[in-house]
């Protein structure tokens, strides 16, 4: 079984976008041989991505230099052959290092994020006790950033860091860059925020400040709810793009990618949208990173691990993150407003609760989240927005039954001192999270509630949700009472329009598919989204002609346009009860 684990990685040549790294193993070998296995999926994003796509240049010597024979039992596994005396065994490779996402490892001539699962081979019956050393070389002007603990560099400048385990390792994210950071301490836990953006353009120092201090105010919400987990340092990556967004947790980080307008001063929703991704994913740190379904203890990267509680640790991670800016003051009342509003319309607009529930959605993430089509959304729920009103509806059940004193945080917080990773008895399941329900305060007879929520196909009640806070949807002002309605979602692509997805109850369901482009309404030329509202100026009940190209052919169809005034968007209005203020307010003791 080998020993003394030394992983190397060589990122001083972004250009080429090749990234050269191995895997260096003590003996013995008592065997003659040794398995290796790359990750197929990464942890916290639940489907198969099979990086190993990526890889090239394989090549195994051991201590004398001898080059070994190795061959591919599977296209994931490799198979060294190794002389019983060798004492050391090392496989090199290249890794293509072309994937710009948090979940991936990417190298350029101005950064590298290095995600060990989407990076190495790793031997199958591995001795971990000891941990893990990575070796990464850099380019001189670049600085490493990792919750890895950083040892002394070699004498050629490699930098050196170690894992105490494999779960560490695996979740052991490396940035570098010559990006602009900072570092600064909440309630003695020392904060870094480095920021890459993939352009190489200016970042605002203004905004840098204004995010430090609006993270502040989340993290020491964090704090009142859970404690201080740890004094190690908390590492938070931020990727500005063009247009990209996307968040993964780590233990003691975060990689969060954002578009690069989100840190430009006057970008309201952008940044509020910011605030958010850094609230979710810190929050990640106890609910999924501490406190975990059972069946990811240990994850076994080599096949699909579906849980049934995806919608607890991603919907409650949405509700409660969400919650913890408005509380923590780093949004305001109207900031949590507009972004419910954007989830209320989003859920109004699905119609995928009556054909799967919120178990049948986690179990299936693998083959059906991280895949989906425009029609999607007609049979299929999302368990982050859906899981969201699931535990909306628990939480405002628990805090009517006690007049506001208990709240779905506090089963969070339960259910961490009974099953986080170090307590007696760690991971959850379905029965283990119930307990947690049913023991807290007000929570004895909610088993059911729970069971429901997550087998039922039907939506959560949202209407009474709001009503039991003083709060209600109203439809958004704006159109004509006479407008039409097509029912179908619409982008602007390369000069045409095109149909993107049909909303619930769309007359064309059945005539126009996603990817058509929509030429014209009645005669009227359709060339950006806006002309649409404009055609279907009093159109209501009434029949018009839509005229769309399909692969290269003009088609045809008459329709009834409904009326806009049924399908408005809503928004939440009220300035809720004795309830809302109790779920609202801050958990610090100075607030």
């Amino acid at each position: 079984m080998p020993a003394r684990l030394t992983f190397h990685a060589d990122a001083t040549q972004g250009g080429s976008r090749r990234l050269r790294a191995a895997v260096e193993m003590e003996g013995p070998f008592p065997s003659g041989k040794v398995d290796l296995s790359f990750p197929r999926w990464i942890p916290g994003s639940y489907t198969l991505r099979d990086p190993v796509q990526y890889v090239d240049g394989i090549e195994a010597t051991d201590d004398q230099g001898n080059i070994l024979a190795w061959q591919r039992p599977d296209p994931h596994r490799l198979r060294i052959k190794v002389p019983t005396d060798a004492k050391r065994v090392k496989v090199q490779h290249e890794v293509m290092a072309l994937e710009m996402t948090v979940r991936s490892t990417h190298l350029d001539d101005g950064h590298l994020h290095l995600m060990p699962p989407f990076t190495w081979y790793l031997p199958d019956e591995a001795d971990w006790s000891e941990g893990a050393e990575v070796h990464l070389s850099l380019p001189k002007a670049w600085t490493p950033f990792t919750q890895m603990e950083a040892s002394q560099p070699l004498k050629d400048g490699t930098h050196v860091f170690s894992a105490p385990d494999r779960d560490a390792f695996l979740d052991g994210v490396i940035e570098a860059n010559a990006g602009p950071h900072r570092t600064w301490d909440v309630d003695g836990r020392p904060h870094v925020l480095n920021i890459w953006d993939s352009a190489g353009l200016p970042v605002s120092s203004a905004m840098i400040d204004r995010f430090i201090e609006d993270a502040t105010k989340i993290i020491k919400e964090h704090h009142a709810l859970f404690g201080v987990p740890t004094l190690e340092p908390y590492v938070t990556v931020l990727h500005l793009t063009d247009n990209m967004r996307g968040g993964l947790e780590h233990l003691g980080s975060q990689t969060s990618m954002m578009p690069r307008a989100s840190m430009i001063d006057g970008e309201k929703a952008l940044y509020r949208d910011l605030i958010s991704l850094f609230s979710h994913e810190y929050l990640h740190q106890w609910n999924v990173k501490r406190l975990r379904p059972k069946v990811y203890l240990d994850y076994d990267l080599s096949k699909e691990i579906p849980s049934p509680l995806l919608w607890w640790f991603e919907g409650g991670t949405s509700w409660l993150g969400d919650m913890i800016c408005l509380r923590s003051g780093a949004w305001t009342l109207e900031d949590w407003n507009e972004e419910f509003n954007l989830k209320v319309n989003r859920h109004l607009n699905r119609h995928g609760a009556s054909h799967e529930s919120l178990v049948e959605s986690s179990e299936s993430a693998w083959v059906h989240l991280y895949k989906r089509t425009a029609w999607s959304s007609e049979r299929r729920i999302n368990y982050y927005l859906e899981g969201e009103f699931a535990i909306m509806a628990l939480d405002v059940e628990l805090r009517r039954r006690t007049r506001g004193a208990r709240g779905l945080d506090d089963v969070m917080v339960e259910a961490l001192r009974r099953h986080a990773v170090d307590a007696k008895d760690p991971g959850v399941d379905h029965r283990r999270l119930r307990q947690a329900l049913t023991s807290t305060e007000g929570g004895r007879r909610l088993g059911g509630m729970l069971d429901e929520l997550m087998t039922a196909r039907k939506a959560p009640p949202i209407a009474s949700m709001l009503d039991s806070l003083g709060l209600s949807l109203v439809p958004k002002e704006g159109g004509q009472d006479n407008d039409g309605w097509l029912g179908i979602g619409l982008q602007s692509r390369q000069g045409k329009v095109v149909v993107t997805t049909h909303l619930e109850g769309s007359p064309l369901r059945e005539l126009v598919d996603a990817g058509d482009e929509l030429i014209a309404i009645n005669g009227r030329r359709i060339t950006e989204v806006k002309h649409v509202k404009r055609a279907l100026s009093e159109c209501a009940d009434l029949d018009v002609e839509i005229l769309t190209a399909r692969e290269g052919g003009l088609r045809a169809c008459t329709v009834k346009a409904l009326a806009a005034k049924d399908h408005s968007k809503v928004k939440i209005e009220g300035k809720g009860n004795a309830l809302w203020r109790r779920i609202t307010a801050s958990r610090q003791v100075d607030a």
